[in-house]
């Protein structure tokens, strides 16, 4: 059914939102610009200056240099402290036979440092990030890019996202879309499938 099989990472296969989101609150309040979890949400999924330009346009006024270097010392000091993968990652790495991808709007470094720390670097091929691609998520580049470096056709990729960001590029790269919602519900306007966990998902797809 499937020729090979895209992961998103932040949110999809190791947990780092919620680190994301503690470290970025704990930037905002220190530069004197409290923000709740609905703001923090509205990042999910996005790249560096797609974020930037949501914080810019709501805070005009704030040292978005000084809350990059804050942000992102609060959470290299929470990945390097635990850095939990999500519910079966590993068992569904493992039952895959097809060649495996990540697909990630983090920076090279940090997508390796993410992957080295969880030994999940030796399930993957490839790994696409935000430094190979001029358009990222949503647009369906990284995800093309991807099935290219695979010598396969997206439209026989199968995808695990977890944000309709990702679901959206996944499903216009024209891949099939398993959306594991992390820490935003959805619909799963761009999925094909709208899953509790990976597993089930994998299932639900006919992967396993």
């Amino acid at each position: 059914m499937y020729d090979a099989v895209l992961f998103d990472l932040d949110g999809t296969l190791v947990d780092t939102e919620i680190l994301a989101q503690r470290a970025g609150q704990a930037a905002f309040a220190a530069l004197g610009h409290p923000v709740d979890v609905t703001f923090m949400h509205s990042l999910v999924g996005k790249d560096g200056p797609a974020s930037e330009a949501i914080i810019s346009a709501a805070m005009p006024t704030l040292d978005i240099i000084a809350f990059n270097a804050l942000w992102g010392a609060g959470f290299k000091a929470g990945l390097t402290a635990d850095l939990p993968i999500k519910p079966g990652v590993r068992e569904l790495l493992a039952a895959i036979s097809l060649p495996c991808a990540v697909v990630t709007s983090s920076g090279r470094t940090q997508a390796a440092h993410k992957l080295t720390l969880t030994d999940l670097t030796r399930f993957f091929e490839t790994v696409v990030v935000i430094e190979d691609v001029v358009h990222a998520k949503p647009a369906p580049d990284p995800f093309l890019l991807a099935a290219q470096r695979l010598g396969v056709s997206p439209t026989r990729c199968l995808v695990f996202e977890d944000s309709d960001t990702g679901a959206e590029a996944a499903h216009r790269a024209g891949c099939t879309v398993v959306q594991v919602p992390d820490t935003q519900p959805t619909t799963g306007p761009f999925a094909h499938f709208v899953a509790p966990d990976l597993l089930t998902g994998a299932r639900m797809a006919g992967l396993l």
